[in-house]
């Protein structure tokens, strides 16, 4: 079994993840979830959740991976049962005692130990299996030889993180923002020290600690050949544009690798298109390698997200496209759709309509509507963005 696993913070992000190609979608529930600067899901939006997953016979997580304190441990078996009965198909967790909570009151959830748990060995692999963890997310330093060895000794299935943003510190061990702003890093109030700048001697010299985003489009084949049964994206916290656009090409790839059809432009393209929407640089961290200084900004960094995302399709209505903005685009501009289930689309746009429909020659103000006489019919939730790359340059 291979599987794509996407981020999702709210209830939009998550049937975005669906549509683009996610196999699965974690989420942070209303309670104990590791992400307290998210949106997260009330109880309401966790039974929504959970029934339009299984609808598409897809499936649906729940991280449940703070660090507990004393104070926490009275609710969490009536959390966990609350979960359990409205179907969520596994947990993500860190902590034993969540662990023990859930096979001590037999509580009918699939564990699936979190990240934040720092797994690099077979023997603590081992440890956790035997208390009955179903699934292993392996911590982000994980190299490619510990990977093939803790499969190999554990038979478990492995989650392994293939985009997003790495920790400083060793996975679920980072301190920093405990330290400097007294919000607790391992129980969702990370401040992300990590991503500051800091003074040396003067405003000109500064120095910061963060890593480069992690990437891994191009060990994806390798990575099912050693193992991993679970591709997971970070990101509960990003835009739909983002999670669209990962999901959007990872899944081609997972799917052109299971069909052995990949090739190297295939790789060559979705790296470039994955690496402009995010706002750092991405490198494959410690699968291949120690990191070096290549891998990480150490004498401060430039973070600019693009203004790629144009619009969103909402529907056709008498062969225009309604879309709904979300920045600037003109007549003339050469831009590209792509969605479920397409190939993307080239466009230049000829024409503007406003909701009236009269001509106008640009559309400025995000999310107003406006119709495009675009070719082709489009599948709604359809995304528009500037055209950067072009397939044929890469054959």
């Amino acid at each position: 079994m291979i599987e794509l696993l996407a981020p999702a913070g709210n209830l939009e992000r998550l049937k975005i993840a669906y549509l683009y190609g996610a196999d699965a979608v974690y989420i942070g529930g209303y309670n104990y979830s590791l992400r307290a600067n998210a949106i997260n899901f009330s109880l309401a939006e966790l039974k929504e959740a959970v029934s339009f997953a299984h609808n598409l016979q897809k499936k649906i997580y729940v991280t449940v991976n703070i660090v507990l304190h004393n104070k926490e441990i009275e609710g969490l078996v009536p959390y966990l049962q609350e979960l359990a009965s409205i179907g969520v198909d596994a947990v993500i967790l860190s902590d034993i005692a969540v662990v023990k909570a859930i096979t001590k009151n037999k509580i009918n959830l699939e564990i699936h130990l979190s990240t934040q748990a720092s797994t690099l060995n077979y023997e603590a692999a081992l440890f956790y299996k035997k208390l009955g963890v179903k699934r292993i997310v392996l911590a982000r330093e994980a190299s490619r030889e510990d990977i093939k060895i803790i499969k190999e000794k554990t038979s478990l299935d492995l989650e392994a993180f293939i985009q997003g943003a790495m920790c400083t510190s060793f996975s679920g061990k980072c301190v920093l923002s405990n330290v400097t702003t007294n919000r607790d890093s391992n129980r969702g109030g990370c401040a992300q020290i990590c991503r500051w700048t800091f003074k040396i001697n003067d405003e000109k010299n500064v120095f910061s600690m963060t890593p480069k985003d992690l990437n891994m489009s191009r060990y994806l084949e390798d990575m099912m050949n050693i193992g991993i049964n679970s591709f997971k994206v970070e990101g509960r916290m990003r835009s739909i544009y983002y999670i669209a656009t990962v999901v959007y090409e990872y899944r081609k790839l997972i799917d052109k690798i299971l069909n052995s059809t990949i090739t190297e432009s295939d790789i060559l393209y979705s790296n470039d298109i994955i690496n402009r929407c995010a706002n750092r640089e991405s490198t494959p961290q410690f699968y291949d390698k120690l990191p070096t200084h290549n891998e990480q900004y150490y004498l401060g960094r430039e973070e600019i997200s693009n203004q790629d995302f144009l619009g969103l399709v909402l529907e056709t209505i008498d062969n225009k496209t309604l879309i709904e903005e979300r920045n600037f685009f003109k007549k003339g501009d050469e831009v590209e759709f792509f969605g479920p289930n397409i190939e993307p689309i080239s466009y230049k746009i000829n024409k503007i309509y406003n909701e009236n429909m009269e001509e106008i020659e640009v559309a400025r103000h995000p999310q107003m509507k406006v119709y495009l006489e675009v070719p082709t019919k489009l599948p709604n939730g359809s995304m528009m963005r500037l055209k950067v790359f072009d397939k044929k340059d890469y054959l």
